[in-house]
């Protein structure tokens, strides 16, 4: 444990393993929601009817997306 520490510098960054296992559960937890709720905002009417894009691809871009911009701030940041 003490290697990841050191090696993220979480004591220089104000932050705990803990905090940052937290924060990335609650990412998770977040961006698998979107990609169900994303094709349901897109696709259906207040009546419940299917309208506009397909939810399957609708979804399937919303994961494609999420996973590279995930690549993109990790390579930035």
């Amino acid at each position: 444990m003490n290697a990841i520490a050191s090696y993220f510098k979480f004591q220089e960054r104000g932050t705990t393993f803990g905090t940052e296992v937290r924060a990335g559960l609650t990412t998770f937890a977040v961006m698998a929601y979107i990609i169900f709720l994303n094709p349901i905002i897109l696709g259906v009417t207040k009546d419940g009817a299917l309208v506009g894009p397909d939810p399957v691809a609708v979804g399937a871009g919303t994961a494609l997306d999420a996973g590279i911009m995930t690549i993109a701030m990790g390579v930035i940041g």
